[in-house]
């Protein structure tokens, strides 16, 4: 398959990651060339009698430059994912450690010159070693505590993800329930999805179970991660910061506590305690539940009641989207179609329950099969009193399945 084929079958984040590893490398070869030319040179220019016009010390030139590329190369390869926010901090820190240093080497210069200190190789390695002290504590100090320089100098942030909208950290329960690929493809989430690699390895774990729906279940997960990063509506990131703890929801509440973000699970109990130290959350249960038609107090619905409810005398159905209704004394009209009128409504992360009692005109309404407009109308009329006709004393017919129509046996 030719090269260019192959590039348009890849994702764009995968492209553009693919060109900036190309770029890095070559970056990385022109320094080279560069690093070991400037070398060479530096070691030429010695007596032309030579054999090698080699300037004298050039072996220590060579050691050093050796040394050097070493050093910055391990750096390098040891380092491949680089926080700007790191680096950021290193740099301010070595900054500030430069400051102070000259400011505690023009005092210690004051000292000298004040009582005549004779000993300049001493003085001098003071200062030198009071300079690496300082760059060792302004470097840690900053590190430990970047994320508190945005309330002392102003518009300067060390952490990335505090700036903008906060992004999301999917959890484990959220990949498996796969509805967060469908809100996404709508466009509706604008910020970062970050997916923590303890949470991919806990689906991995899932994946590799012997229990076959934990096993289907950890599948689906890795499924969804993959139909995300694929997602060209979306950002999706996997972070690997190690984070301290043994449970993975507590390791997810520190995940976010720390960035700060928003956790989007399905998991109740998650959302408790996340909420409970301060974390927002995000319930997939309560965003479905939003987005379903609301039903007003006294609003008249027809329900069938399938099967009946826990207390004595309720009945249980359900609405197109799932929702559970609970139909006062329903219990003695399962299998039947009632018209139902709301009296209460509760709202949780597990669902929506919606209370109703069976309306007057609900029990005229009760048809096993087909409504009101279906049911025959009776062929016979009574004859007219007056006519020298008694009123028939048979009763009126009742056509089928209308039976108990004009009577309500709670009356």
């Amino acid at each position: 398959m030719p090269e260019a084929a192959r590039q348009e079958e890849l994702h764009p984040r995968e492209l553009a990651e693919r060109r900036r590893r190309m770029l890095v490398t070559s970056l990385r070869s022109v320094f080279l060339t560069v690093f070991v030319v400037v070398g060479v040179i530096a070691m030429l220019g010695g007596e032309e009698d030579k054999a090698l016009p080699l300037v004298e010390g050039w072996s220590l030139i060579l050691g050093f430059g050796v040394v050097l590329a070493v050093v910055i190369a391990l750096i390098d390869l040891f380092t491949p994912r680089k926080k700007i926010s790191t680096i950021a901090s290193v740099f301010f820190g070595v900054l500030v450690a430069m400051l102070a240093t000259f400011v505690v080497g023009q005092f210690i210069d004051l000292i000298v010159n004040v009582y005549s200190i004779q000993y300049p190789q001493f003085i001098s390695t003071v200062k030198v070693l009071v300079g690496i002290a300082l760059a060792y504590l302004s470097v840690t100090t900053v590190l430990q505590t970047q994320d508190d320089f945005r309330l002392v100098i102003p518009y300067v942030e060390f952490a990335k993800q505090i700036r903008g909208t906060r992004p999301f950290v999917l959890d484990t329960s959220a990949l498996i329930d796969a509805r967060v690929v469908d809100v996404g493809e709508t466009g509706l989430i604008q910020s970062p999805l970050v997916i923590p690699q303890f949470v991919v390895g806990e689906l991995q774990t899932l994946a590799d179970s012997r229990d076959r729906l934990k096993r289907e279940r950890g599948r689906r997960g890795l499924d969804v991660i993959t139909k995300l990063q694929r997602s060209a509506l979306l950002d999706v990131s996997i972070d690997d910061t190690p984070v301290a703890g043994k449970a993975v929801d507590q390791m997810l509440v520190a995940f976010a506590s720390a960035m700060p973000a928003v956790i989007i699970t399905t998991d109740l109990g998650l959302t408790r305690v996340a909420r409970i130290q301060g974390v927002r959350v995000l319930n997939l249960n309560d965003l479905a539940n939003a987005m379903k038609p609301s039903l007003v107090q006294g609003e008249q619905f027809s329900i069938r009641v399938v099967k009946p409810g826990e207390q004595k005398g309720q009945g249980v159905g359900y609405l197109e989207d799932g929702t559970m209704v609970v139909a006062e004394d329903g219990g003695e009209h399962v299998g039947k179609t009632v018209l139902l009128t709301v009296t209460n409504m509760v709202q949780t992360s597990a669902g929506r329950l919606i209370f109703g009692r069976i309306s007057d005109e609900g029990d005229e309404a009760e048809i096993e099969s087909g409504g009101e407009d279906d049911l025959p109308t009776p062929s016979y009329e009574p004859p007219k009193v007056g006519d020298g006709v008694e009123p028939p004393t048979r009763p009126r017919p009742v056509p089928h399945g209308a039976r108990g129509l004009g009577r309500n046996p709670r009356r």
